[in-house]
Protein backbone atom coordinates (compact mmCIF):
# COMPACT_ATOMS: atom_id res chain seq x y z
CA UNK A 1 0.00 0.00 0.00
CA UNK A 2 2.84 2.34 0.92
CA UNK A 3 4.50 1.60 -2.44
CA UNK A 4 1.22 2.33 -4.23
CA UNK A 5 0.86 5.71 -2.47
CA UNK A 6 4.44 6.61 -3.33
CA UNK A 7 3.86 5.59 -6.94
CA UNK A 8 0.75 7.75 -7.15
CA UNK A 9 2.61 10.67 -5.59
CA UNK A 10 5.44 10.12 -8.05
CA UNK A 11 3.03 10.15 -10.98
CA UNK A 12 1.40 13.33 -9.66
CA UNK A 13 4.82 14.96 -9.36
CA UNK A 14 5.76 13.96 -12.90
CA UNK A 15 2.41 15.15 -14.22
CA UNK A 16 2.74 18.49 -12.42
CA UNK A 17 6.31 18.91 -13.70
CA UNK A 18 5.20 18.27 -17.28
CA UNK A 19 2.33 20.71 -16.94
CA UNK A 20 4.69 23.31 -15.54
CA UNK A 21 6.84 23.32 -18.68
CA UNK A 22 5.08 26.36 -20.02
CA UNK A 23 4.96 30.11 -19.58
CA UNK A 24 1.88 32.26 -20.14
CA UNK A 25 2.24 35.76 -21.57
CA UNK A 26 -0.17 38.67 -21.74
CA UNK A 27 1.37 40.83 -24.45
CA UNK A 28 0.44 44.30 -25.64
CA UNK A 29 3.23 44.16 -28.22
CA UNK A 30 1.80 43.47 -31.65
CA UNK A 31 4.77 42.05 -33.53
CA UNK A 32 4.66 38.72 -35.37
CA UNK A 33 8.43 38.63 -34.89
CA UNK A 34 7.89 38.26 -31.12
CA UNK A 35 6.00 35.02 -31.77
CA UNK A 36 8.94 33.76 -33.83
CA UNK A 37 11.23 34.61 -30.92
CA UNK A 38 9.08 32.68 -28.47
CA UNK A 39 9.26 29.66 -30.77
CA UNK A 40 13.05 29.86 -30.62
CA UNK A 41 12.83 29.88 -26.82
CA UNK A 42 10.64 26.76 -26.88
CA UNK A 43 13.05 24.99 -29.24
CA UNK A 44 15.94 25.73 -26.90
CA UNK A 45 14.25 24.96 -23.57
CA UNK A 46 11.23 22.77 -24.24
CA UNK A 47 9.10 25.36 -22.42
CA UNK A 48 5.88 26.10 -24.31
CA UNK A 49 4.92 29.76 -24.64
CA UNK A 50 1.21 30.58 -24.52
CA UNK A 51 0.30 34.09 -25.65
CA UNK A 52 -2.75 36.28 -25.10
CA UNK A 53 -2.41 39.45 -27.19
CA UNK A 54 -4.42 42.62 -26.89
CA UNK A 55 -4.43 46.28 -25.99
CA UNK A 56 -3.05 47.37 -22.64
CA UNK A 57 -6.32 48.44 -21.05
CA UNK A 58 -8.13 45.23 -21.97
CA UNK A 59 -5.27 43.00 -20.82
CA UNK A 60 -4.83 44.85 -17.54
CA UNK A 61 -8.58 44.70 -16.89
CA UNK A 62 -8.61 40.94 -17.41
CA UNK A 63 -5.56 40.36 -15.19
CA UNK A 64 -7.09 42.40 -12.37
CA UNK A 65 -10.51 40.79 -12.66
CA UNK A 66 -9.09 37.25 -12.66
CA UNK A 67 -7.01 37.97 -9.56
CA UNK A 68 -5.61 34.81 -7.95
CA UNK A 69 -7.16 32.72 -10.73
CA UNK A 70 -5.06 34.50 -13.38
CA UNK A 71 -2.78 31.99 -15.11
CA UNK A 72 -0.60 34.69 -16.61
CA UNK A 73 3.11 34.67 -15.80
CA UNK A 74 4.38 37.70 -17.71
CA UNK A 75 2.90 41.01 -18.79
CA UNK A 76 4.83 42.48 -21.73
CA UNK A 77 4.23 45.95 -23.12
CA UNK A 78 5.85 49.07 -24.50
CA UNK A 79 6.55 52.07 -22.24
CA UNK A 80 8.07 52.09 -18.77
CA UNK A 81 5.23 54.27 -17.53
CA UNK A 82 2.70 51.54 -18.24
CA UNK A 83 4.81 49.01 -16.37
CA UNK A 84 5.33 51.38 -13.45
CA UNK A 85 1.62 52.21 -13.20
CA UNK A 86 0.68 48.51 -13.22
CA UNK A 87 3.33 47.86 -10.56
CA UNK A 88 1.84 50.61 -8.38
CA UNK A 89 -1.45 48.69 -8.43
CA UNK A 90 0.29 45.68 -6.94
CA UNK A 91 0.03 43.54 -10.05
CA UNK A 92 3.67 42.41 -10.23
CA UNK A 93 5.90 40.42 -7.91
CA UNK A 94 9.64 40.74 -7.45
CA UNK A 95 11.85 38.52 -9.56
CA UNK A 96 12.44 40.40 -12.79
CA UNK A 97 15.88 41.44 -11.57
CA UNK A 98 17.54 38.05 -11.42
CA UNK A 99 21.33 37.88 -11.34
CA UNK A 100 21.36 37.22 -15.09
CA UNK A 101 19.16 40.22 -15.81
CA UNK A 102 21.10 42.53 -13.50
CA UNK A 103 24.29 41.54 -15.28
CA UNK A 104 23.16 42.81 -18.69
CA UNK A 105 20.45 45.43 -18.10
CA UNK A 106 21.58 48.86 -16.81
CA UNK A 107 19.94 49.76 -13.49
CA UNK A 108 18.01 52.72 -14.91
CA UNK A 109 16.16 50.42 -17.35
CA UNK A 110 14.76 47.97 -14.80
CA UNK A 111 13.20 47.63 -11.37
CA UNK A 112 12.77 44.73 -8.95
CA UNK A 113 9.39 44.04 -10.60
CA UNK A 114 10.05 44.44 -14.33
CA UNK A 115 12.88 44.82 -16.80
CA UNK A 116 13.41 46.45 -20.14
CA UNK A 117 13.91 44.07 -23.07
CA UNK A 118 14.49 46.72 -25.76
CA UNK A 119 15.17 50.45 -25.83
CA UNK A 120 13.29 53.17 -27.69
CA UNK A 121 14.50 56.70 -28.39
CA UNK A 122 12.00 59.55 -28.78
CA UNK A 123 13.67 62.12 -31.00
CA UNK A 124 13.13 65.22 -33.14
CA UNK A 125 12.66 64.91 -36.92
CA UNK A 126 13.44 67.55 -39.52
CA UNK A 127 13.77 68.08 -43.28
CA UNK A 128 17.48 68.72 -44.03
CA UNK A 129 16.52 70.71 -47.15
CA UNK A 130 14.64 73.30 -45.12
CA UNK A 131 16.24 73.43 -41.67
CA UNK A 132 19.50 72.55 -39.99
CA UNK A 133 19.44 71.83 -36.23
CA UNK A 134 22.33 73.02 -34.11
CA UNK A 135 24.33 70.15 -32.64
CA UNK A 136 23.20 70.98 -29.09
CA UNK A 137 19.46 71.34 -29.78
CA UNK A 138 17.25 70.10 -26.92
CA UNK A 139 13.65 69.07 -26.26
CA UNK A 140 13.44 72.22 -24.20
CA UNK A 141 14.25 74.29 -27.31
CA UNK A 142 10.99 73.27 -28.98
CA UNK A 143 9.20 75.77 -26.73
CA UNK A 144 11.31 78.68 -28.04
CA UNK A 145 9.08 81.32 -29.74
CA UNK A 146 11.29 81.14 -32.83
CA UNK A 147 9.65 77.79 -33.61
CA UNK A 148 6.12 79.23 -33.58
CA UNK A 149 3.84 77.38 -36.00
CA UNK A 150 6.57 74.89 -36.88
CA UNK A 151 6.20 71.86 -34.53
CA UNK A 152 3.99 68.75 -34.75
CA UNK A 153 3.47 66.05 -32.14
CA UNK A 154 0.89 63.50 -31.02
CA UNK A 155 -1.91 64.23 -28.56
CA UNK A 156 -1.42 64.48 -24.82
CA UNK A 157 -3.13 61.13 -24.21
CA UNK A 158 -0.28 59.35 -25.99
CA UNK A 159 1.71 57.39 -23.43
CA UNK A 160 5.04 58.02 -25.16
CA UNK A 161 4.49 61.77 -24.86
CA UNK A 162 3.46 61.39 -21.24
CA UNK A 163 6.72 59.57 -20.49
CA UNK A 164 8.72 62.24 -22.33
CA UNK A 165 7.06 65.00 -20.31
CA UNK A 166 7.51 62.93 -17.13
CA UNK A 167 11.24 62.86 -17.84
CA UNK A 168 11.24 66.65 -18.24
CA UNK A 169 9.49 67.01 -14.88
CA UNK A 170 12.08 64.72 -13.31
CA UNK A 171 14.98 66.71 -14.74
CA UNK A 172 13.66 70.28 -14.83
CA UNK A 173 10.92 70.39 -12.20
CA UNK A 174 7.16 70.79 -12.58
CA UNK A 175 7.12 74.62 -12.81
CA UNK A 176 9.66 74.75 -15.62
CA UNK A 177 7.85 71.96 -17.43
CA UNK A 178 4.55 73.88 -17.18
CA UNK A 179 6.21 76.85 -18.87
CA UNK A 180 7.75 74.56 -21.48
CA UNK A 181 4.42 72.88 -22.28
CA UNK A 182 2.69 76.23 -22.81
CA UNK A 183 5.51 77.36 -25.10
CA UNK A 184 5.38 74.11 -27.06
CA UNK A 185 1.62 74.30 -27.57
CA UNK A 186 1.97 77.88 -28.86
CA UNK A 187 4.44 76.53 -31.43
CA UNK A 188 2.14 73.84 -32.84
CA UNK A 189 1.79 73.93 -36.61
CA UNK A 190 -1.60 72.21 -36.17
CA UNK A 191 -3.65 70.64 -33.42
CA UNK A 192 -1.98 67.53 -32.05
CA UNK A 193 -3.26 64.49 -33.93
CA UNK A 194 -2.28 61.21 -35.56
CA UNK A 195 0.33 58.59 -34.73
CA UNK A 196 4.12 58.96 -34.82
CA UNK A 197 4.30 58.25 -38.55
CA UNK A 198 1.79 61.04 -39.16
CA UNK A 199 4.22 63.51 -37.56
CA UNK A 200 7.06 62.36 -39.81
CA UNK A 201 4.76 62.59 -42.85
CA UNK A 202 3.84 66.17 -41.89
CA UNK A 203 7.50 67.22 -41.97
CA UNK A 204 8.05 65.42 -45.28
CA UNK A 205 5.04 67.26 -46.74
CA UNK A 206 6.28 70.65 -45.56
CA UNK A 207 3.44 71.11 -43.05
CA UNK A 208 5.97 71.54 -40.25
CA UNK A 209 9.71 71.87 -39.74
CA UNK A 210 10.01 69.78 -36.57
CA UNK A 211 8.30 66.64 -35.32
CA UNK A 212 8.64 64.40 -32.28
CA UNK A 213 8.45 60.63 -32.77
CA UNK A 214 10.19 57.39 -31.86
CA UNK A 215 13.12 56.29 -34.01
CA UNK A 216 11.80 52.87 -35.03
CA UNK A 217 8.97 54.49 -36.99
CA UNK A 218 11.26 55.95 -39.62
CA UNK A 219 12.97 52.57 -40.02
CA UNK A 220 9.57 50.94 -40.43
CA UNK A 221 8.70 53.47 -43.13
CA UNK A 222 12.08 53.15 -44.86
CA UNK A 223 11.75 49.36 -44.89
CA UNK A 224 8.81 49.64 -47.27
CA UNK A 225 6.48 47.75 -44.94
CA UNK A 226 4.11 50.74 -44.89
CA UNK A 227 4.04 51.19 -48.66
CA UNK A 228 6.00 53.18 -51.26
CA UNK A 229 4.44 56.57 -50.37
CA UNK A 230 5.57 56.42 -46.75
CA UNK A 231 8.94 55.04 -47.82
CA UNK A 232 9.44 58.03 -50.14
CA UNK A 233 8.36 60.46 -47.41
CA UNK A 234 10.75 58.91 -44.88
CA UNK A 235 13.64 59.49 -47.27
CA UNK A 236 12.98 63.24 -47.07
CA UNK A 237 13.49 63.55 -43.31
CA UNK A 238 16.12 62.76 -40.71
CA UNK A 239 15.99 62.05 -36.98
CA UNK A 240 17.93 64.31 -34.65
CA UNK A 241 19.09 63.13 -31.22
CA UNK A 242 18.48 65.98 -28.73
CA UNK A 243 20.25 66.99 -25.51
CA UNK A 244 23.66 65.70 -26.58
CA UNK A 245 25.35 68.44 -24.57
CA UNK A 246 23.44 67.49 -21.44
CA UNK A 247 21.69 64.42 -20.06
CA UNK A 248 21.29 62.77 -23.47
CA UNK A 249 18.37 61.68 -25.63
CA UNK A 250 15.18 60.52 -23.89
CA UNK A 251 15.01 56.72 -23.76
CA UNK A 252 12.02 54.49 -23.08
CA UNK A 253 11.63 50.72 -23.15
CA UNK A 254 9.63 47.71 -24.12
CA UNK A 255 9.63 45.47 -21.09
CA UNK A 256 8.10 42.70 -19.07
CA UNK A 257 7.07 42.08 -15.48
CA UNK A 258 6.25 38.90 -13.56
CA UNK A 259 2.59 38.88 -12.56
CA UNK A 260 1.61 38.65 -8.92
CA UNK A 261 0.08 35.16 -9.08
CA UNK A 262 2.37 33.71 -11.79
CA UNK A 263 2.14 29.89 -11.63
CA UNK A 264 5.36 29.47 -13.63
CA UNK A 265 7.62 32.15 -12.18
CA UNK A 266 10.88 30.25 -12.83
CA UNK A 267 9.97 29.81 -16.49
CA UNK A 268 9.01 33.48 -16.73
CA UNK A 269 12.46 34.48 -15.49
CA UNK A 270 14.05 32.07 -17.99
CA UNK A 271 12.12 33.69 -20.82
CA UNK A 272 13.11 37.21 -19.76
CA UNK A 273 16.74 36.12 -19.55
CA UNK A 274 16.48 34.54 -23.01
CA UNK A 275 15.06 37.77 -24.46
CA UNK A 276 18.22 39.51 -23.22
CA UNK A 277 20.66 37.16 -24.96
CA UNK A 278 22.60 38.42 -28.01
CA UNK A 279 20.64 36.04 -30.26
CA UNK A 280 17.27 37.37 -29.12
CA UNK A 281 18.41 41.00 -29.11
CA UNK A 282 19.63 40.71 -32.72
CA UNK A 283 16.23 39.30 -33.65
CA UNK A 284 14.47 42.23 -31.95
CA UNK A 285 16.55 45.03 -33.47
CA UNK A 286 16.28 43.57 -36.97
CA UNK A 287 12.51 43.09 -36.83
CA UNK A 288 11.10 45.89 -34.67
CA UNK A 289 13.94 48.39 -35.23
CA UNK A 290 14.26 49.13 -31.51
CA UNK A 291 17.65 49.50 -29.81
CA UNK A 292 19.27 46.59 -28.02
CA UNK A 293 19.00 46.54 -24.26
CA UNK A 294 22.40 44.88 -23.94
CA UNK A 295 25.86 45.95 -25.06
CA UNK A 296 27.42 44.55 -28.20
CA UNK A 297 24.35 44.39 -30.45
CA UNK A 298 24.20 47.13 -33.08
CA UNK A 299 20.92 48.64 -34.33
CA UNK A 300 19.46 47.64 -37.66
CA UNK A 301 21.18 49.46 -40.52
CA UNK A 302 18.00 51.45 -41.28
CA UNK A 303 18.55 53.12 -37.89
CA UNK A 304 22.32 52.92 -37.53
CA UNK A 305 22.78 55.00 -40.72
CA UNK A 306 21.68 58.02 -38.66
CA UNK A 307 24.38 57.52 -36.04
CA UNK A 308 25.53 54.88 -33.60
CA UNK A 309 27.28 56.95 -30.98
CA UNK A 310 24.56 59.27 -29.77
CA UNK A 311 24.42 60.01 -26.06
CA UNK A 312 21.52 58.24 -24.36
CA UNK A 313 19.93 59.51 -21.18
CA UNK A 314 21.29 56.97 -18.70
CA UNK A 315 20.74 59.31 -15.76
CA UNK A 316 16.95 59.35 -15.63
CA UNK A 317 15.48 56.12 -14.28
CA UNK A 318 12.62 54.99 -16.49
CA UNK A 319 10.82 53.86 -13.32
CA UNK A 320 10.15 57.57 -12.66
CA UNK A 321 7.90 57.82 -15.74
CA UNK A 322 5.02 55.88 -14.20
CA UNK A 323 5.20 57.92 -11.00
CA UNK A 324 5.05 61.21 -12.91
CA UNK A 325 2.74 60.45 -15.84
CA UNK A 326 -0.41 61.71 -14.10
CA UNK A 327 1.32 64.99 -13.29
CA UNK A 328 2.65 65.12 -16.86
CA UNK A 329 -0.83 64.71 -18.33
CA UNK A 330 -2.22 67.43 -16.05
CA UNK A 331 0.50 69.85 -17.15
CA UNK A 332 -0.09 69.02 -20.82
CA UNK A 333 -3.87 69.43 -20.76
CA UNK A 334 -3.71 72.63 -18.69
CA UNK A 335 -1.31 74.02 -21.31
CA UNK A 336 -3.95 73.42 -23.99
CA UNK A 337 -2.28 70.33 -25.42
CA UNK A 338 -5.28 68.50 -26.84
Amino acid sequence: MKKLVLSILGLLFISTSVMAQEVNIFSARHYDSDVQLYKKFTAKTGIKVNIVSGKDKALQKRIKEEGKDCKGDLYITADAGRLGAFQSQGMFQKGASSAGIKKVVPANFRSAYWTGIAKRARVIYYNPKTVNPSWNMTYEDLADPKYKGRVVIRQSNNVYNQSLVASLIKNNGAKNTETWAKGLVSNFARKAKGNDRAQILAVAAGEADWAVANTYYIALMLSGKKGPEQQAAAKKVKPFFPNQDGRGTHMNISGGGILKHAPNKANAIKLLEFLLTPEAQKHIVNNTFEYSMIDGVEPNKLISQFGLGFKQDLKTKVSSYGKLQAKALKIMTEAGWN
